[in-house]
């Protein structure tokens, strides 16, 4: 009579959850500003489109930031997406609103941090797709509440016009569904539901890192506890401000040369020119912090052999 086991369960792996290093973690962070802001100066060319007061252009790339926060670490690469776009092409294009940006900072940020956590297995299309409608619908939801909530308190003298509230509620309504079909799936889940697998376990071990595996934790990913929600709800009422200061003609850093109108759009170029230079000054960086850490690692080892 023979006795045949089974393992059951997940393989254990070293640690309770992955680490990077500080190089790993700055080579992410600017990986993710440098494409965000290469993918929205791509945006600068395309012209916006209108049908009323319905805006219908493509407002980002979601599939660009998506694919660094299923890969990479998600509070690392949802921290540098919208401020690749602040410095890149708000700053750099002359049409930074100071500190009215940091609403938009706020809103991307959060979007793409919970749902890169969302995203455990970067294989399945139904999470990716969960993921790409998820940041249209954080980030745009956070910026429809705070446009209602100009109107209905008063703030742009919206209270004068007869019925629009209403209006502007269905004007934004309707804009948030064409947001989600537009930057959410066309430009969102579909283009990440092919780019992403097609990465995953090639581009991580060439930063050093170990590809994303469904049931083990992910390093930087949003905590499944109360207090977070506390936080993200703080932090969305916190852009809500920084979107009134604006409203209340208090221009602290305002910077509005309107580069492009004065130059035109070659003037873009300035814009690409410091994406290669900050990535590979970060890239050198990176290689340098790991070469240092090398060595440390093996003077600590050379230290060992001769106790």
């Amino acid at each position: 009579m023979s006795t045949t086991y089974e393992r059951a369960g997940r393989v254990r792996t070293e640690g309770s959850k992955p680490t990077l290093s500080t190089p790993q973690k700055l080579m992410v962070f600017v990986l993710s500003m440098a494409l965000f802001g290469l993918a929205n100066i791509i945006l600068e060319i395309i012209p916006d489109v209108s049908l009323g007061p319905i805006d219908v252009s493509v407002s980002y790339f979601v599939f660009v930031p998506l694919t660094m926060v299923a890969l990479f670490s998600p509070f690392w690469a949802a921290l540098g997406a919208p401020l690749g776009e602040i410095v890149f092409v708000d700053l750099l294009m002359g049409d930074f609103s100071g500190l009215a940006e940091i609403e938009g900072f706020f809103q991307m940020f959060l979007a793409l941090f919970i749902a890169g956590s969302l995203i455990r297995d970067p294989r399945s299309k139904t999470q990716i797709w969960v993921g790409a409608i998820m940041v249209v619908v954080i980030d745009k939801f956070l910026s429809a509440a705070v446009d209602l909530t100009k109107v209905w308190v008063g703030l742009e003298d919206a209270e004068y016009v007869e019925g629009l509230p209403e209006s502007m509620l269905a004007i934004e309504s309707i804009g948030f569904g064409v947001d989600i079909v537009i930057s959410g799936i066309l430009f969102g889940a579909i283009p990440a539901m092919w780019l992403i697998p097609a990465l995953h376990g090639k581009i991580e071990p060439l930063m050093g890192m170990r590809p994303r595996v469904t049931g083990e934790p992910i390093p930087g990913e949003a905590p499944r506890a109360g207090w977070f929600v506390v936080v993200a709800v703080a932090i969305a009422i916190g852009s809500a401000f920084f979107a009134f200061l604006e409203s209340w003609d208090v221009e602290i850093g305002v910077f509005e040369p309107e580069f492009l109108e004065q130059y035109g759009m070659s003037f873009l170029w300035v814009g690409v020119g410091a994406i290669v230079l900050t990535t590979i000054i970060a890239f050198v960086s990176y290689r340098i912090g790991i070469r240092d850490k090398n060595t440390d690692q093996q003077v600590d080892n050379n230290d060992k052999v001769d106790a």
